[in-house]
């Protein structure tokens, strides 16, 4: 876990850069920038953020209590179930890395196999998912910290209508404004902090694995229980299942954000498709055996605390008093690290999009600090915006699996983005992997491709579902809650398709402070620079 710097004996490029990083600039050359952020990023660093991303601990204990009380005990299935479809999603993502490992990933990817309008919808879907998300993963603190002590419940005794709610939005603003402090003052910082924290949190989840196991009372069988969740459903079981996979699917993304640092990494097309791959192996083995032995060590399934209180109370009731509070400050460091690496890639997304000419006040928006070395204001308005989703769901009880939601099901449409093309570019033999004995899916892309596009597409219709056990379980029961994502993802998606095509197209264009200058190489013939347009 090394930082490594540029050696001052090395000869210096056109650009400031390194000639030993010649060959990691040559895929920014073809999009047409030049090399702006510090490469100091190694391999474990790049691994470090797409699993502090995905956050075994973070979106277990965020989820759990929704699964078990939709699925019962056998919603652990949705697990594998989510694992294969996201696993081939990053197989393919895997296979982008090593050919355009550049910032802002999901945006760069779509629009190189795509076309420029594809690529800014996308760009714009994943934009706005990740602020929701930034939000989301910050309203965990309210699930771990009132469960260590009862002084982190400021808002009333935790009994009110709103007071959970109200409180929830005040620790997951705290939380907020760290993040953005923290990815103001420079990558090196972030990754130092993020490093530290998925070493904790990979410890703490073995170490919870151990525990859990000694703990055993029941045995692997309990995943076949349903708690009787399929009665009244639609489609039974199989309805109630649906529903309860939100929790899975809540926390097996984010690994593009490996690719997403990958200006600021070391040899990223090697390192991070091994990076994207790790992260969601280890996080699919890591969370399915907590979840697993949770099951089988709890005390008793029978009552309401599963459903209500979720592996919180799982850890407390299995391992005592201290013990599982020692644990639960390792899930609030989990979730502190998870929130920063959200945070992070949100900030690489928006410099990608603004280095474009993709974003309103696009030169101010793409400027790299010339101390800290990250672009500052996306930091700031990133969390600005974040905190303004907290403020509007300020007195509503049912913020947590509504904000979740939305911001999974536009992640899905964004990752559809980036698969979609592909598997277009695919069938067309246009697609041409990474050479040089870099990440390649061979004879297997074609068949990848196509499960990781149905994947996507399938899930994405489930989440958005608009049913009650989801977006309106509760009272107030209203039109607007119940069909919450459905209007929200359209607005999204119609608003940003028509300012893309009235307004955007006649502007985008990589901006001249960014351009790779051709006088300094020549660009490769297949990727003319876009010619800039004034704001």
């Amino acid at each position: 876990m090394t930082t490594t710097e540029q050696p001052s004996e090395q000869p210096a490029g056109p650009h400031g850069h390194n000639d030993k990083h010649g060959h990691d600039d040559s895929e920014l050359n073809e999009f047409g920038y030049k090399p702006e952020l510090k490469r100091t990023l190694g391999n474990f660093h790049t691994f470090a953020a797409g699993i502090s991303y995905i956050s075994i601990l973070t979106g277990t204990f965020q989820l759990f209590y929704f699964g078990y009380g939709s699925g019962g005990p056998a919603y652990w299935w949705s697990w594998p179930m989510v694992f294969i479809g996201q696993f081939m999603v990053a197989l393919c993502f895997a296979e982008l890395a090593a050919r355009y490992p550049v910032a802002g990933s999901v945006y760069n990817w779509s629009k190189k196999i795509g076309n420029p309008h594809i690529g800014w919808l996308a760009g714009w879907t994943m934009l706005i998912a990740s602020v929701v998300s930034i939000a989301a993963v910050a309203l965990a603190y309210q699930l771990t910290l009132p469960q260590i002590s009862s002084a982190f419940q400021f808002v009333g005794d935790g009994t009110g209508k709103y007071d959970v709610a109200t409180n929830a939005v005040l620790l997951a603003s705290v939380l907020i404004i760290f993040t953005t402090l923290v990815n103001a003052l420079g990558v090196k910082l972030m990754a130092r902090i993020n490093t530290a924290g998925v070493f904790i949190e990979l410890i703490a989840t073995v170490v919870l694995i151990v525990l859990f196991a000694v703990h055993i009372t029941r045995g692997p069988g309990v995943v076949l229980e349903t708690n009787g969740t399929g009665a009244g459903q639609p489609g039974g079981y199989f309805g109630a299942f649906l529903v309860a996979s939100l929790a899975s699917a809540y926390v097996m993304y984010g690994f593009d954000t490996a690719a997403s640092l990958g200006e600021e990494s070391l040899d990223p097309s090697r390192n991070a498709p091994r990076a994207i791959i790790r992260a969601i192996v280890a996080s699919f083995v890591l969370g399915g055996l907590v979840l697993l032995l949770a099951l089988m060590s709890v005390s008793s399934l029978k009552g309401d605390r599963l459903s209500t209180d979720g592996l919180q109370y799982v850890v407390l009731n299995v391992l005592g008093e201290d013990a599982g509070k020692a644990m639960l400050w390792c899930v609030f460091i989990a979730v502190t690290v998870c929130a920063l690496a959200v945070h992070t890639a949100a900030i690489r997304l928006a410099f990608a999009m603004a280095r474009d000419n993709n974003l309103p006040a696009s030169a101010k928006l793409a400027k790299v600090h010339p101390r800290f070395q990250t672009p500052i204001l996306p930091a700031v308005i990133i969390g600005v915006l974040a905190l303004a989703i907290l403020v509007v769901n300020i007195r509503q009880p049912q913020i947590f699996t509504v904000v979740t939601s939305i911001g999974i099901i536009l992640i899905y449409l964004a990752y559809l983005l980036v698969t979609g093309p592909m598997l277009v570019a695919r069938l067309r033999g246009e697609w041409q992997p990474a050479g040089g004995g870099r990440f390649s899916l061979g004879r297997w892309g074609l068949p990848v491709n196509i499960v990781a596009v149905v994947w996507g597409t399938a899930m994405m219709i489930n989440l958005i579902w608009p049913r009650a056990a989801v977006y309106n379980a509760s009272a107030p029961y209203h039109w607007y809650l119940r069909w919450g994502a459905v209007l929200f993802v359209g607005i999204v998606m119609g608003g940003g398709f028509a300012y893309y095509w009235f307004v955007q197209r006649h502007r985008t264009g990589v901006l001249a402070e960014h351009q790779y200058k051709a006088a300094d190489t020549p660009l490769p013939p297949s990727s003319p620079a876009a010619t800039p347009t004034a704001d």
